[in-house]
């Protein structure tokens, strides 16, 4: 027989058929299965860790002589602050539970060295810690009282004051007594009725269920109205509304009176039926998705090779060119300290980016996609399409990529002026760029997509063209980046419309914002936003005068703005 391997389930499965299967697997070694996270690492000393080693003490003792034998805690503030929950199982003395619980926290440390998040599961017991305080109350619960404060918070702010904004928290019961809360934030622009406000601020809250159920924190743009929610406070002042908690496990609402009541002195057919299916039901739903998981997993055991392969491009000399830039996930964990925080250089939508030193002394930037990232597998396949077969002084260079263990990188040339943002609304080091360093800057952009529209092989819209999108060489030279949103045109193609409109909102043109027709002009339109920012050194999604303006346009367009600069 064939010896037992640790197995690492992949974190995009949903996390009840992951403990599922941790527990029906046979042990494998001191601990039977772990998980480390994607949230980055913490430093060796640092508060973090010692916040650590703080609920190392504390929770086996907790677990241990709880009737329940569990526990969860919590030690520190935030950025440093450290969750943690442990179990033991049912039939286990107090002694073995806080053993178990005590190694649980020693193997987390070396089978997921300076992780900030990880999880070690053994037969008698399953550890973890966090700096994300994950909701333990129902998907459902959560979801509904999300949306109970979002619709209360757009009724505030359409109908109770002139600026059409407002805010709003709710308490929150979990299932193991915790009290988190909800905050929100609804706003439309201020000179809208307040019908017309709250008629958008309904139709984006609706959105939600296809895009953030689940989610513990998400928001919706709008050009007219906006949402936001999270589970720690994000905005200014008290809240204009304090909504009260839900409990989880409450009696449920009365049934209607159409429902007629089982007969008196016995149980009616139909609900025992319920009750069986009740029962039996969610046991074969266990079993299904043991055996799918398990299935899954020996499929992908019988794989040899680790690095994943790309089947998105079909031309030849496409997969010649990817194939010629995979790098080995050994080489960029050299390169960048095993992702050490010190290296990091920025954080985005689609995760982390570090900078790191190849063996040749070449100085290389790593994108680290997160596992929740925005940017999926289509759109990662797209980037490293484009990119490979693109070459022009004005575009950022790929260098290579990697695709294994469940990590999606890509390595690109260090640009040590980074992005354009950084240095255009920093009052301090804005001054660094004189008005000939502009022109230069707004000149290369240009030069850069004319070639990505007309002088390529290929025909390309980049689609999110933005100050963070240009990266800096160290001479200011411009370099467009980010072509995971970009498409591809046909030769005689002009425009194309989609249904999933994508990019940075105040970048848009308004036919693609509002219809979805993009083309040529639609980089087009993001160039002029971003000119007028290299121009006036004001980033284009600040409000300037909410009473007059709530975007750069309307500002500069405003009379004697341009007098002012």
């Amino acid at each position: 027989m064939a010896p037992h391997h640790r197995c690492r389930i992949p974190s995009y499965l949903a996390t009840a058929a992951a403990l599922l299967l941790a527990f029906l697997l046979p042990p494998l070694a001191a601990s039977q299965w772990q998980n480390c996270g994607k949230n980055g690492n913490f430093n060796q000393n640092s508060t973090y860790q010692a916040n650590i080693q703080a609920l190392s003490v504390t929770l086996p003792k907790n677990a241990s002589s709880s009737r329940t034998l569990f526990a969860a805690d919590s030690v520190g503030t935030v950025p440093d602050i450290v969750y943690a929950l442990a179990l033991c199982r049912g039939d286990a003395n107090a002694s073995a539970c806080g053993a178990c619980v005590s190694n649980g926290f020693k193997d987390a440390q070396q089978l997921c060295p300076y992780s900030k998040v990880a999880a070690v599961y053994y037969d008698l017991c399953y550890l973890g810690f966090s700096n994300q305080n994950n909701v333990t109350a129902p998907v459902e619960a959560f979801d509904a009282a999300v949306g109970v404060l979002m619709n209360a918070t757009a009724d505030y702010a359409a109908a109770n004051n002139s600026r059409r904004f407002g805010t709003g928290v709710e308490g929150f019961e979990t299932v193991d007594k915790g009290n988190p809360k909800i905050y929100g934030v609804a706003q439309c622009r201020p000179d809208m009725a307040p019908g017309d406000c709250r008629t958008c601020l309904g139709n984006i809250i609706a959105m939600r269920s296809q895009y953030l159920i689940g989610r513990q924190g998400g928001r919706i743009l709008g050009l007219r109205c906006n949402y936001r929610y999270e589970q720690y406070s994000f905005f200014t002042g008290p809240s204009m509304l304090q909504l009260p908690a839900p409990s989880v496990g409450a009696a449920p609402a009365p049934a209607p009176a159409s429902v007629r009541p089982p007969p008196v002195g016995g149980e009616s057919t139909g609900n025992r039926t319920a009750r069986i299916l009740a029962i039996t039901l969610p046991i074969v739903a266990a079993i299904l998705a043991a055996v799918v998981i398990c299935l899954y997993l020996w499929r992908r055991k019988s794989k040899p090779a680790r690095k994943a392969s790309l089947s998105y491009p079909t031309n030849p000399e496409d997969i010649q060119s990817i194939d010629s830039l995979i790098l080995d996930l050994s080489t960029l964990r050299a390169a960048t300290d095993n992702f050490d925080e010190r290296n990091k250089l920025g954080e985005g939508g689609f995760g982390v980016v570090y900078k790191g030193i190849l063996p040749d002394n070449e100085e290389i930037a790593v994108k680290r996609l997160s596992q929740s990232s925005r940017q999926g597998i289509e759109e990662l396949k797209n980037e490293l399409v484009l990119v490979a077969k693109l070459q022009h002084k004005n575009l950022v260079r790929l260098l290579g990529v990697c695709l294994e263990e469940q990590e999606k990188l890509l390595a690109y040339e260090y640009m040590p002026n980074k992005s354009l943002d950084t240095i255009l609304f920093d009052p301090d080091r804005s001054s660094q760029l004189d008005w000939g360093m502009r022109f230069r800057i707004v000149n290369g952009i240009a030069r850069g997509l004319q070639y990505l529209h007309e002088d390529s092989q290929l025909k390309i819209i980049h689609r999110d063209l933005k100050a963070s999108n240009v990266l800096l060489d160290s001479e200011f030279n411009p370099k467009i980046s980010d072509f995971g949103l970009a498409r591809l045109f046909g030769s005689d193609q002009s425009h194309d419309v989609t249904n999933r409109v994508v990019g940075t909102y105040g970048y848009m043109a308004p036919e693609y914002a509002m219809r979805g027709n993009y083309s040529i002009k639609s980089d087009v339109f993001s160039f002029g936003v971003l000119i007028l920012e290299i121009v006036t050194g004001k980033r284009n999604s600040i409000a300037y005068d909410s009473e007059q303006a709530v975007d750069l346009l309307s500002w500069c367009g405003s009379t004697g703005r341009w007098e002012q600069l």
